[in-house]
């Protein structure tokens, strides 16, 4: 039988330039410790590390941050062995100039390398945004040569993270569902300072959705008593402008307190996590919360990033398959992201009703057992290095 090949001990050098200052540092940051778990060494350069100060404020073993700033300065770090560009973004070129000095005969360092034929060979990855359309599956690992510039001569491989086999799978650290599967909902509510009083709770977070102001509506008009625990950043402003215009317009509109709010300070990635599994229902954004969503396997609605040209349609299009949503769940999707032609929110909506809700369960239970049965993506990189190396 063949022995799968070893793992090598690698130092990785993960860049990435935040746009969107939950997402894209939240990915990069669990990367990072995903592969700091497998006994990697990684260093994280990015361009704004404010978030991580309440995101990770423990930091990780192995994983050391670093500034990436403008004009580039170094910090007299020798390049590791694998590069990472996270979501396309462009590396400086005196650092790509320095690796591929590090990885020629004359230029290695035999030092800082703890593995010859590795050290010799370009580990480079352009880690793709995460998608279900087809071409993830059609691009996952084709390299890319470099023709010009500081990095001539050297290849890179795109990677791309997706939910099918033949891409790249999905962040997840090996004890995620043991750690849910012990998860006390009360206990953590209370030492949040939530007092739960048996009401529905629902978590959002959210861009500024077209659905949003339907969405509160139908809650405050609901049978079902809601607590909506709104995260905090642009879902806390979205929410309180729309209670001050609906407060200013309908004094009467949530007569019933039906529906109440807490707004929650900014959480940490593993509080974030168990905000999903306490929750029966939650809205999330972007796409690191959309994974951890998809773990929790509770009933979610997603707030795709949007996009000036709308390609974001055919993106949320693509998941919608893949996730095998039901119509009522696929209209939810729809008018929450604005789509066109996607039919009015009312007091009624299958967004909201709770037995709707129950009954997408089992959509979410059967997509997370399918995801299951994949190799994460720290793992499948992991791989994919070792074999080509």
């Amino acid at each position: 039988m063949n022995q799968p090949p070893a793992t090598p001990k690698l130092h990785w050098d993960i860049f990435c330039h935040v746009v969107d200052n939950f997402g894209d540092i939240g990915v990069c940051w669990r990367l990072c410790v995903n592969l700091a778990q497998r006994g990697q060494t990684v260093r994280l350069w990015v361009d704004d590390a404010s978030a991580l100060a309440w995101m990770a404020p423990v930091g990780a073993p192995s994983v050391q941050v670093l500034a990436w700033t403008t004009p580039f300065d170094a910090h007299g770090v020798t390049p590791g062995d694998v590069l990472v560009e996270a979501f396309g973004c462009d590396i400086d070129p005196e650092f790509i100039a320095g690796y591929a000095l590090s990885i020629t005969a004359g230029g290695l360092d035999l030092g800082f390398c703890q593995d010859l034929v590795v050290c010799q060979k370009c580990i480079w990855i352009n880690l793709e945004y995460l998608t279900a359309e087809s071409y993830a599956a059609r691009c996952h690992t084709l390299p890319s040569p470099v023709m010009s510039g500081a990095g001539m001569g050297l290849t890179k491989h795109f990677f791309y993270p997706g939910f099918t086999t033949d891409t790249g799978g999905l962040l997840r650290e090996p004890d995620v569902l043991t750690r849910q599967a012990s998860f006390d909902r009360a206990a953590w509510l209370a030492k949040q300072g939530i007092g739960w009083q048996g009401q529905r709770l629902i978590s959002l977070f959210c861009y500024e959705p077209p659905g949003l102001p339907a969405l509160l509506n139908a809650l405050a008009a609901d049978a079902v008593p809601t607590l909506l625990l709104v995260t905090a950043g642009r879902a806390s402003a979205a929410v309180q402008q729309l209670l001050d215009d609906e407060n200013d317009l309908k004094p009467l509109w949530n007569n019933g307190k039906q529906l109440s709010f807490l707004y929650l300070p900014n959480l940490s990635q593993n509080d974030f996590d168990q905000l999903l599994w306490a929750c029966d229902l939650n809205f999330v954004r972007g796409e690191d919360s959309l994974v951890r969503a998809l773990w929790a396997g509770k009933p979610f609605i997603w707030q795709i990033y949007p996009q000036h040209d709308d390609a974001h349609h055919a993106k949320l299009q693509a998941f919608l398959e893949w996730l095998q949503a039901p119509a009522s769940l696929r209209q939810a999707y729809e008018v929450w992201n604005g789509l066109p032609g996607a039919r009015s929110v009312g007091a009624s909506s299958p967004l909201i009703t709770f037995e709707v809700v129950q009954a997408w369960q089992a959509t979410f239970a059967q997509a997370r057992e399918s995801l299951l049965a994949h190799d994460d993506l720290a793992s499948q990189l992991l791989d994919f290095i070792a074999k080509t190396n």
